[in-house]
């Protein structure tokens, strides 16, 4: 058997698709066939529309197996010149029976291959055939798929959609006329001719609504004439935030605190005070004597047991607190942030208790230095005025 070429396929490119159909799984075949009768030989296309074979017969091999098929002697006449009288006549009988008119009288069986790929066994009434094509190639399947069907499918749908008139009632002269003209288009520029016969809207749902109905679809997609012009701008910020999207995902809001400004806390500022003299002159003193007094010191003296004296004043200071205050030095701007502690109340009592030369030692060593440094002076809530 010899190999399938490019030449073989040209010679088919002028030859009619047949149809035959295999009754046990149902599976239509389409066939061409070339019968050249200078050379003596016989070619065949083969094609399930997914799948093509194909098989190519010299002389020689196209005698011998019409006599294995009709159980004649195999060894050829004796005669050089009848031997080619009788092979061209039986070769122009196998190309009449591969027309459209004589295809129809054959039947069609699916045997099981010596040769090939596929074995096909043609019978007429009184003579019979067999081809054993073979398998071809997912590549060249592809291409002679494409150059004997789908573009002449395209063209001629084309034809048939662009057509003012119908062509089944177009007579053969002007058919071919009009044929002649959609391939002359199509075979000078392709890429055009394609994109013209399938971006037109009744062409384009039209073969979508006949692919969903031949492969079950439940919802058939509708035919329309008028695609239209859709929006094909980017969506802006004003377009995607819709008030129906606000309402349906509306932003988190942020909370109160995040929203408040820091302000810096000042301290509380302490009405003044209308004083007598003796105040005024021991307001310098008073601070400090307070501040580096110990909760003992002064309950020490106070002359007060330490029940007595919580119980007078609601909210004592804590000792620790009290020297942080004081010994930590920092600015006036630092200090201005900080918020004052408070300040215990000393037991009206206390001031009685405490003798004058006390006073006047504890003022003497403040001023020397011997005591710690204190913070930002602060307003200090004194007790009764003393008279």
């Amino acid at each position: 058997m010899e190999s399938f070429t490019e030449d073989h396929s040209k010679a088919l490119l002028a030859k009619e698709w047949l149809v035959k159909i295999d009754s046990q799984t149902s599976t239509p075949y389409l066939f061409k066939i070339s019968c050249s009768s200078v050379d003596l030989t016989a070619c065949i296309l083969v094609t399930d529309t997914k799948t093509v074979w194909a098989e190519v017969l010299t002389s020689n091999q196209f005698a011998r197996r019409w006599r294995m098929c009709n159980k004649l002697s195999i060894s050829p006449l004796p005669n050089t010149d009848d031997e080619d009288c009788w092979r061209d006549r039986h070769l122009t009988l196998l190309g009449r029976a591969h027309s459209l008119g004589g295809f129809l009288g054959l039947t069609l069986e699916l045997e099981k291959p010596t040769l090939g790929d596929l074995a096909l066994e043609l019978e007429c009434n009184n003579w019979k055939w067999r081809w054993e094509p073979a398998f071809l190639g997912p590549k060249v399947s592809a291409e002679i798929i494409s150059k004997h069907l789908i573009m002449p499918l395209i063209s001629v749908n084309h034809l048939a959609f662009s057509s003012s008139d119908v062509l089944g009632d177009l007579a053969p002269g002007d058919l071919e006329k009009a044929t002649d003209k959609v391939g002359r288009t199509a075979r000078r520029t392709a890429d055009t001719h394609i994109r013209n016969a399938l971006s037109k809207p009744r062409v384009a749902t039209t073969l979508r609504r006949m692919t969903a109905m031949f492969n079950f679809l439940p919802e058939l997609p509708a035919i329309i004439t008028d695609a239209g012009s859709p929006d094909l701008r980017v969506p802006t910020a004003d377009r995607i935030s819709s008030p129906e999207t606000k309402a349906r995902d509306p932003e988190p809001k942020p909370h109160d605190h995040d929203m408040e400004p820091l302000q810096e806390s000042t301290p509380p500022k302490m009405p003044k005070q209308e004083d007598s003299a003796t105040e005024s002159e021991t307001e310098g003193a008073a601070p400090k004597q307070r501040i580096l007094l110990a909760p003992n010191h002064q309950l020490r003296f106070s002359g007060q047991p330490p029940s007595t004296s919580l119980s007078k004043d609601a909210s004592p200071a804590l000792p620790g607190r009290g020297r942080s205050w004081t010994e930590a030095p920092a600015s006036e701007s630092d200090s201005s942030l900080m918020r004052p502690n408070k300040k215990l109340k000393h037991p009206e009592g206390s001031d009685d208790d405490d003798s004058e030369e006390e006073r006047k030692r504890r003022a003497a060593a403040i001023k020397s230095g011997a005591a710690a440094k204190r913070g930002t002076r602060q307003p200090l809530k004194r007790g009764g005025k003393r008279f």
